[in-house]
């Protein structure tokens, strides 16, 4: 797993998602996890599956999991 504290007071967090396959994918992963309370930053890529979510203080994964969902691919957990 991984998630660290960084020195500005954020945490970042890496997640691994199955099906994400383009731009698109991408750009609605991102969306759905950009609306969890605290998050600051999201960058999703498809080829290597991982999204890194930066925010304020550690997610529940069951919030990024729904959120994943909703844009209709699986959380696999954190990378």
């Amino acid at each position: 797993m991984t998630a660290q504290t960084d020195t500005a007071g954020t945490v970042t967090t890496v997640y691994k998602v199955s099906g994400m396959s383009c731009g698109h994918c991408e750009g609605a992963v991102s969306s759905e996890i950009s609306e969890i309370t605290g998050v600051t930053s999201v960058q999703a890529v498809a080829s290597s599956g991982e999204v890194t979510v930066v925010s304020t203080a550690p997610l529940d994964e069951e919030a990024v999991r729904a959120a994943v969902d909703e844009a209709g691919f699986d959380l696999v957990g954190e990378a």
